[in-house]
């Protein structure tokens, strides 16, 4: 790219997650681009915060231009709260946790047999009430461990004891299950692409599976564990009953166990897995974003050795070499050696600490210190 002059004209994109605890993804855009032009003024900047299914992804679909809509549903456990989906031109953004998320649930307190995903259907009921023809259904953060068996139910499916009496929410309440009902699912579903995002490939059960890896992160103890696989191995039973071998099929597919089962749910509405960052990026409309690109700053919280498996970083990363873009990070903290920085992609990281040793000023002061880290990327890049 080059101005009238002949001069190379710069443009960074500036494609981060959020720093969790301390900015979401647009304030960690916004401040990166403030520190570029304490030290290059009227750089060209383009911003397309990122996610990468998890909470925030909602954020990030509206910041690039979705319409935000909200609605009152079922929270994790029962109580109504107010959730956002994001829709654009037929294709709607859904973010579980906006649902059926951790942070639904009050400070210090933990459901990991009761917690129920009902609110979750209920949103992706609302985007085929808004006339979504594709649904891009972002897993991740979950409270809950039921297999989706709460936002089957909202969705028009019965799960019945041997009573015939509805079983009680949540993956506990699959032990009782005897029978499954399937025949009163949505029609809709049929006629719409239904895409499940996640970083997770996780089977249902097993060592593995949802209750194993991901139970304890919710409060599960290692008898919960035990109760909650059992009864998941159970519901994929009485599933396969009713739907056929595909239910038994679906359970150890990849993506399956993501957010406590509920990819399993998704699967058997038919839903696509795919790595949610990938899928995220092509809604963003990141590929062309990149291609008026000349440097690519990405980044989040904790640059780690889960951020290699899928997160946002490493997608933005990847598409980046892909296309011949360099690409630096900036982190609240970081903990990958250069090595594992460069095969991943990302030419140096930039964390907060590198400014500024006392963490809890990092954490407690994350705009200003990040302000500071993007003029040092300015100075040694950009001047």
């Amino acid at each position: 790219m080059a101005d009238a002059a002949g001069n190379e004209t710069r443009r960074v994109l500036i494609a981060a997650d959020k720093f969790k605890g301390s900015l979401t993804a647009v304030q960690v855009a916004e401040r990166v681009t403030a520190g570029l032009r304490r030290v290059v003024p009227g750089l060209r900047v383009e911003s397309l915060p990122v996610a990468d299914g998890g909470d925030g992804t909602v954020a990030a679909a509206v910041a690039a231009g979705f319409e935000r809509r909200e609605v009152r549903v079922a929270g994790p456990l029962g109580e109504e709260v107010t959730a956002a989906f994001a829709l654009r031109e037929g294709t709607a953004v859904v973010e579980m946790a906006e649902a059926s998320g951790l942070q639904l649930l009050p400070a210090g307190v933990f459901a990991p047999l009761t917690a129920s995903t009902y609110g979750s259907g209920e949103l992706l009921r609302a985007a085929l009430d808004a006339g979504a023809r594709t649904i891009v259904f972002g897993v991740g953060g979950s409270a809950t461990t039921d297999g989706g068996a709460g936002m089957l139910a909202a969705l028009g499916a019965r799960f019945l004891t041997e009573r015939g009496e509805p079983v009680p929410p949540g993956g506990g309440g699959l032990a009782e299950l005897a029978r499954a009902d399937l025949s009163g699912l949505d029609p809709r579903l049929s006629t719409v692409e239904l895409v499940l995002a996640s970083d997770v490939d996780n089977p249902l059960t097993g060592p593995k599976g949802a209750p194993a890896v991901y139970g304890p992160q919710k409060g599960a103890s290692a008898d919960d564990v035990a109760a909650l696989d059992a009864a998941l191995a159970r519901f994929a039973k009485v599933l396969e009953a009713e739907a056929g071998p595909r239910a038994a099929e679906y359970a150890v597919s990849p993506g399956a166990g993501a957010a406590g089962g509920i990819g399993y749910g998704a699967l058997l509405l038919g839903a696509r897995f795919r790595p949610g960052i990938e899928v995220m990026l092509d809604v963003l409309g990141f590929a062309p974003a990149l291609e008026r690109a000349s440097l690519v700053i990405t980044g989040e919280g904790s640059l780690d050795e889960q951020t290699l498996h899928g997160k946002a970083p490493a997608g933005v990363a990847a598409a980046a070499r892909a296309a011949g873009r360099p690409v630096v990070a900036v982190c609240g903290r970081l903990a990958l050696e250069e090595e594992a920085l460069r095969g991943a992609g990302i030419g140096r990281a930039y964390p907060l600490t590198s400014v500024e040793p006392d963490v809890a000023r990092c954490i407690a002061d994350a705009g200003p210190i990040l302000e500071r880290v993007a003029a040092r990327i300015a100075e040694e890049h950009l001047s």
